[in-house]
């Protein structure tokens, strides 16, 4: 991978987890936050990063997507957003990873779907129970929203890494 793809790609999760950071302070309503919009761009990150260039590099750009956003974040939310964020991002992501080499050389689709929706699920659940439990915060409610939302985006996200899986045909071997 070249240096430029993989500060890219660093940045580019970075500002993501940021941007989710920030946003999940506000709510919709009782089910949803503008956080579960702009998160699951990261699950698509990691699996066009993790199809082409493999679990090593995969986690490269988490590690650094987690420091870097970890870093914003801090400056950008309150202390237990930005901890509840870090955490809940990094075991997801690791997670996304494994599972989706595990599916690797299965159909196109089938690593991507299968990884995200479980690893979406750890990282909204853990996210919202560390973030807000024991505050007012309907942190239940928002789980079963934000899901539902972020499921929603990843499948309007899943064409966009169909047309790069079938664009770039070069795969990782390993």
């Amino acid at each position: 991978m070249k240096k430029t793809n993989l500060i890219i790609s660093c940045l580019s999760m970075g500002i993501v987890v940021a941007s989710a950071n920030i946003l999940v302070q506000y709510p919709i309503n009782d089910f949803l936050t503008w956080g579960a919009i702009t998160f699951p761009i990261t699950f698509m990150i990691t699996d066009v990063i993790n199809r082409y260039f493999g679990v090593y590099f995969a986690r490269k750009v988490v590690l650094a997507g987690f420091i870097t956003g970890a870093l914003f974040s801090l400056n950008l939310a309150p202390i237990r957003i930005a901890f509840a964020s870090v955490i809940a991002f990094l075991v997801s992501q690791l997670m996304d990873i494994k599972i989706f080499d595990n599916f690797r050389n299965g159909l196109w689709f089938k690593a991507p779907l299968i990884s995200t929706l479980v690893s979406g699920l750890v990282d909204t659940s853990l996210f919202f129970f560390i973030a807000f439990y024991g505050t007012d915060v309907p942190w239940h409610t928002l789980i079963v929203g934000d899901t539902a939302v972020k499921y929603s985006i990843n499948l309007i996200l899943f064409p966009i890494y169909g047309m790069i899986v079938m664009k770039y045909k070069t795969k990782y071997v390993g």
